[in-house]
């Protein structure tokens, strides 16, 4: 169960749940809202409307000021989403959400969440759930960690941890205790609370 599966597993429970990299695949979809402008600055990566979003990683891989100009076109869509996303879900009263983000640590976001869940896995899990996704290398895979913050330092930073390599089972009823205190109001970020406890 990697991250993605794990923001699933919240949503069968209820919560509604936002995810950033199927935000981006929309934008880049035929018809979506970033197509122009992402072609306009990558002209070769346009397919019958749509981004080909393999091409689109074969253009920006290892090529910093290229990924730059894509971020800077994507990060702010994907801004607007999460925030019509927030506006919905306060709209309908929902207690708790999941923000399903990557680079999280990497961009030093972790204040603007009351709470932060890590999916461990161990490496060689990581590397073989990485290889199986289209136009994935060994390579590829190997720049990526180079540029995430390791996994045991994400664990060290989080408030719950989901050891997703201890199986299905396991990783569900970690999540489902982890929502429970949540919604109990148990959590600040960085610390847990004991009930009674006022925020500070």
């Amino acid at each position: 169960m990697g991250k993605s599966e794990a923001a699933k597993v919240f949503g069968r429970l209820g919560v509604p749940v936002f995810d950033a990299d199927a935000a981006v695949h929309r934008m880049l979809a035929k018809g979506g809202e970033a197509v122009e402008v992402v072609a306009r600055s990558f002209p070769e990566v346009i397919n019958d409307g749509a981004i080909d979003r393999r091409r689109l990683g074969d253009r920006v891989f290892g090529k910093g000021n290229e990924l730059k100009k894509l971020e800077y076109i994507l990060h702010p869509l994907v801004g607007k989403a999460r925030n019509k996303f927030l506006r919905l879900a306060g709209a309908s009263r929902a207690r708790v959400v999941v923000m399903d983000v990557p680079l999280l640590f990497e961009t030093g976001g972790m204040a603007g969440y009351h709470a932060v869940v890590v999916v461990s896995a161990p490496h060689f899990v990581q590397r073989s759930r990485a290889l199986r996704r289209p136009g994935m290398t060994k390579e590829r895979f190997a720049s990526i960690l180079q540029k995430q913050v390791p996994d045991h330092l994400k664990c060290r930073q989080a408030d719950f941890i989901v050891f997703s390599g201890l199986g299905k089972r396991s990783a569900l009823i970690n999540i489902c205790k982890i929502l429970r205190m949540v919604r109990a109001g148990l959590v600040l970020r960085g610390k847990l609370r004991l009930k009674g406890q006022r925020s500070a």
